[in-house]
């Protein structure tokens, strides 16, 4: 079928995505712009797991100061290359993710990083929690599952819900990040401070 060339700019204003990619996507779905959306995403991530064992050593360090110098974030992404590096797009998404950093006081990029220590010790508070409630024995463990997933999505930047768009979590628009930039893209590391935290008691 033919696709109208306007149809087509559309959908790559929408996705980012290369002119042969939306005119493929449309034609694929019959020229449904939701539906050309939706199989562009899922070539795109597809693309991107494929790409996440790509070794990512260029980037940058991004700072972000909020609220008259009372809150400060550094915070280290990667990509492959020094090109795409020094890309509008890439240095947007790695300001966000300071905002998101200093917004929302994650603790752990991904919940890979939390410590055993730290589970262990969120298992156990849970689990007294709900006993204390008095749910029985055989859905305890269950319920510790679940609120641990809570626990991730809290202190987990990866997991948490994005502040531009709390209908996806950070890590889909860093999925979708590395769709159309072609690259890996890792966040490797951050520092958030907050005036008046951490000193003395």
């Amino acid at each position: 079928m033919e696709v109208s060339a306007k149809l087509v700019k559309e959908l790559r204003e929408r996705t980012g995505s290369g002119m042969m990619d939306c005119k493929k996507a449309l034609v694929e779905t019959g020229g449904d712009l939701e539906k050309a959306v939706d199989y562009l995403r899922e070539k795109g991530l597809a693309a991107a797991a494929k790409r996440a064992g790509r070794t990512a050593s260029e980037g940058l360090i991004e700072s972000y100061i909020h609220g008259a110098g009372r809150i400060g974030v550094l915070v280290e992404v990667n990509c492959e290359t020094d090109f795409v590096a020094k890309t509008d797009e890439f240095r947007a998404f790695a300001r966000d993710v300071a905002m998101q950093i200093a917004a929302a006081r994650p603790e752990f990029v991904g919940r890979e990083d939390v410590p055993a220590e730290t589970l262990d010790r969120e298992r156990r508070v849970l689990r007294a929690q709900a006993l204390n409630e008095g749910k029985p024995e055989k859905i305890v463990d269950k319920m510790v599952e679940g609120r641990l997933e809570k626990f991730f999505r809290e202190n987990c930047l990866l997991e948490q819900p994005f502040i531009k768009n709390p209908d996806v979590a950070v890590q889909d628009v860093l999925k979708e990040t590395i769709a159309r930039l072609g690259e890996n893209i890792v966040i490797k590391r951050f520092a958030r401070f907050q005036l008046g935290e951490g000193g003395d008691e």
